[in-house]
């Protein structure tokens, strides 16, 4: 605990606290791009702490909440059949599809397991010779490296029925999209530290000069989210857009070299659907052609199932930070943690169960 403590620490929250309403003259809108950053922030009380002329604005950096509602279908239609064994993380099994979750195909009699590596689905797949093995690989570039390993591993061993249902996605094209929207109030990025730990930081300086925006690449912790609005408010009140760095215990510039190989081998770019906000060109991987009998689209014939969006569900807004989590009018009513209509609600990082959880419960519709 000593290592979290140090980044926990209250006396250093509040100078940094301190500085940031000293360096303040301005109204700043800063978005924190991800989830994991979001229910920190919350979690801590931290945007209540900041000057009120600072408004944190939570971005779409939650794996679970921008997987789209098709691939999630696309999940069950592959979970529920006989000779599937359909692997998972856990986060996934309550995210609703068109009519029902992962949990329900498992109380159906599907055979959905609960794993904590691609690499147990690739185990469970070698055990179980007789039966299609499938891994749901969701997630920003932070979880993409263990998932281009286990493909790799499944064609370097031979392991034929295993296969990777791939929703991956991409942050940097995810911020230019949210700069391009017509309605973006964002003025400034805290960028996800542990993505910029797998590829490194080249892709954000070109967004910083083109949409003139600040970005700092940011921990978790308290003092990491202080720290990087410390900085970003800096650059805003100064006129400067930059990238920095204030994470540099875990963020190296390279990124991760053998992790990227990895990546480039195994996938290749393509447009992606985000949840509640439609397709990005060119924001996120599927398997690259050598690699096609892995792909568990391709391998069960789902490629084209298409499903629309809840009419009822507001968490593409949320996403885009156009609204709070609160202003949505099922929020808390038809949308709860036990109900959930959208991602956002049931994952551990939304934005919506972040605001149940920590009661932020506050309505003000229009």
């Amino acid at each position: 605990m000593k290592y979290l403590d140090e980044f926990s620490d209250p006396d250093l929250a509040r100078k940094l606290l301190d500085q940031i309403h000293a360096a303040t003259d301005k109204r700043w809108s800063i978005m924190e791009v991800c989830g994991g950053q979001t229910h920190s922030i919350i979690r801590h009380g931290i945007d209540q702490l900041l000057p009120d002329e600072i408004e944190m604005i939570h971005g779409p950096g939650c794996p679970v909440c921008v997987t789209p509602l098709e691939i999630i279908d696309k999940a069950l239609e592959i979970a529920a059949r006989p000779n599937v064994i359909f692997c998972s993380f856990g986060d996934m099994l309550r995210v609703p599809g068109s009519s029902k979750d992962l949990f329900r195909v498992k109380s159906e009699g599907g055979d959905v397991r609960v794993v904590y590596s691609p690499l147990d689905a690739l185990n469970i797949a070698r055990d179980n010779p007789d039966r299609q093995v499938v891994f749901f690989g969701i997630g920003f570039e932070t979880t993409a490296p263990a998932n281009a390993m286990t493909v790799y591993q499944a064609k370097r061993l031979g392991v034929q029925n295993f296969s990777l249902l791939v929703s991956h996605v991409l942050v940097p094209p995810a911020v230019a999209a949210i700069m391009e929207s017509p309605d973006c109030r964002v003025q400034a990025f805290l960028a996800a530290g542990h993505v910029c730990c797998v590829m490194g930081t080249a892709e954000y300086p070109p967004l910083t000069e083109k949409y003139r925006v600040p970005i700092v690449v940011t921990g978790f912790e308290p003092l990491d989210i202080l720290e990087g609005i410390r900085r970003t408010v800096i650059q805003l009140e100064s006129g400067r857009h930059e990238l920095e760095n204030a994470y540099p215990r875990a963020v190296r510039a390279e990124g991760n070299e053998p992790a990227k190989a990895m990546l480039a081998d195994v996938f290749e770019v393509t447009d992606r659907a985000w949840r509640g906000i439609g397709t990005i060109p060119r924001s996120g991987w599927r398997l690259a052609p050598k690699y096609r009998e892995f792909d568990a689209e391709y391998r069960f014939a789902v490629e084209d199932l298409h499903t629309a969006e809840s009419a009822i569900c507001r968490s593409g807004e949320v996403l885009q930070g156009h609204i709070k989590p609160h202003e949505c009018a099922a929020f808390g009513k038809e949308c709860t943690p036990r109900n959930p209509l959208g991602a956002t609600m049931v994952s551990s990082e939304g934005a919506c169960a972040a605001y149940y959880l920590y009661r932020r419960l506050e309505v003000t519709h229009a």
